[in-house]
């Protein structure tokens, strides 16, 4: 970790857990200044946990996207906010049908600034009260990361007929577009 403000930095990090990776990653993927976005597993005691491994429930690890962005393009307070519009984070351990501690919602913070940053976008929608119920998604600190199996990046663009991708995943990605048109075109 740097002591440089995250804005200088060429790239930066960003992990996030909300649900099914398979929906953030697709989201992500949309963003202006994102530069890779990859679904994996952190926040576990499990080494190199498989994907089986990790939907028993035991590996203590959630289902994350680790995503790097260019900070002078779209800024961390941005992800977060996307994050939050993008999942419900009001649900301890569920997203839809996904249930367990594997589907939390959770921000793993690269930084005591990004830690900060989540916590104030927290408090933020707490007190314009935007779900109507309080929020859940823990933010700890950022630990190893595990990339996912192949088959599982970029799921969405590989399989954007299939049953799962078209009811739960194609949604998420118009009201995502429609809410954040200005984050998702290239700077003029």
């Amino acid at each position: 970790m740097s002591d440089k403000p995250e804005e200088n930095k060429v790239a930066a990090l960003a992990t996030f857990g909300g649900g099914c990776f398979w929906c953030t990653e697709a989201v992500c993927r949309e963003l202006r200044g994102v530069l890779a976005v990859v679904s994996g597993y952190t926040g576990g005691r499990v080494e190199n946990p498989t994907y089986r491994q990790v939907c028993d429930g035991t590996t203590g690890h959630a289902e994350v996207i680790q995503v790097t962005f260019d900070p002078s393009q779209v800024n961390y307070r941005d992800l977060v906010e996307v994050f939050f519009a993008t999942h419900d984070p009001t649900t301890l351990n569920r997203q839809g049908a996904d249930h367990g501690t594997q589907y939390r919602s959770a921000i793993f913070a690269h930084s005591a600034e990004q830690e900060v940053i989540a916590r104030e976008v927290i408090a933020d929608l707490t007190a314009e009260q935007v779900f109507g119920r309080p929020i859940v998604t823990e933010v700890t600190p950022a630990s190893l990361f595990y990339p996912a199996e192949e088959y599982h990046q970029d799921y969405f663009a590989q399989n954007s007929e299939g049953g799962y991708c078209r009811a739960v995943i194609a949604p998420k990605l118009a009201k995502f577009r429609a809410k954040f048109a200005k984050l998702t075109e290239p700077e003029a």
